[in-house]
């Protein structure tokens, strides 16, 4: 069985409540917006009602600062919960497990959670969508449903089978450069004639898999090409940044730095003076330039 709750912040403690009404004024200009009040939605599986009702004032809640709603309240409010993606960690719903496992002495139950958000005010379809698109971050949460769950086990879904790029192979130059832009390609026209000759002495036709595999792997080799072009002219409108470009270049003198300016070089040379005048000592040298990596001990159970 899954067990669910509410909480919410009371009225002089609802912080999070006021920032969201405050952005959706501000930042989306909505005026219309009345009130908002934020739930957070707990699901908890795998353990018995009278361990989920002695736990409701420790682990989901604190009496003093919270109110507890089994149901969602039946007003006039416009609804929206989010929700992590699968695969997102969840530090909620984790945290909330382990209490769960700590009073029980046991296994540790799965746990599921979900922030509601409750709209007041006469609010059309724009506003609403607008108000979701600003509280959901498609890259790591969705909107997650109302309904009630019977359990909270993740349903695996079969994925579809990869596509097979159809006539690829056989594409002439015209279609190869509109191949390219539908699929919003970071490669260029040559290097997807390369891909395109190269498949053709396998004889057969790739899958869109291994054309965006190729097309990830020559983003960052684009990336690294981009921060080692040679600047030649610099044209800064913004008195702070000018000022933060021109220290840049004294440095770069007192190192007696001879080659082109680069962004790589913008991002390295701090450490670089660092080390020269002795501050930086624990600076983990490599052949590795993109990054920096510091030594340090770290204290591990009274153990370095």
């Amino acid at each position: 069985m899954v067990y669910r709750l509410y909480t919410e912040k009371k009225a002089e403690y609802a912080s999070e409540a006021a920032s969201v009404i405050y952005d959706i004024k501000e930042l989306l200009k909505i005026e219309r917006i009345k009130k908002v009040r934020v739930l957070n939605r707990y699901d908890v599986e795998n353990i018995t009602q009278e361990l989920f009702d002695s736990i409701i004032d420790t682990v989901f809640s604190e009496p003093q600062l919270d109110i507890v709603h089994y149901e969602l309240p039946e007003d006039d409010a416009d609804i929206i919960a989010v929700e992590y993606l699968p695969g997102q960690y969840d530090q909620r719903a984790d945290s909330a497990s382990q209490c769960i496992q700590i009073v029980s002495q046991g296994e540790r139950p799965p746990v599921r959670s979900a922030r509601v958000y409750l709209l007041y005010g006469e609010l059309n379809n724009d506003d609403l969508q607008k108000i979701e698109s600003y509280l959901i971050n498609p890259v790591e949460s969705r909107k997650a449903s109302l309904d009630r769950v019977e359990t909270l086990k993740m349903k695996t879904e079969q994925p579809d089978s990869v596509e097979t790029i159809e006539n690829f192979i056989a594409m002439n130059d015209s279609e190869l450069k509109s191949f390219l832009s539908v699929k919003g390609l970071a490669m260029d026209f040559d290097d997807l004639l390369y891909c395109r000759d190269y498949f053709r002495t396998e004889n057969r036709n790739p899958t869109i898999s291994e054309i965006r595999l190729i097309d990830t792997y020559w983003s960052d080799h684009c990336r690294h090409t981009t921060f080692n072009t040679h600047i030649d002219n610099v044209f800064i409108d913004d008195q702070q940044t000018a000022k933060g470009y021109g220290h840049y270049l004294k440095i770069r003198e007192e190192l007696g730095t001879a080659k082109p300016v680069t962004l790589m070089d913008v991002a390295t040379i701090g450490a670089k003076y660092l080390k020269k005048k002795g501050i930086l000592k624990n600076l983990d040298e490599s052949d590795e330039i993109n990054a920096c990596t510091v030594k340090i001990d770290v204290d591990v159970n009274g153990k370095n």
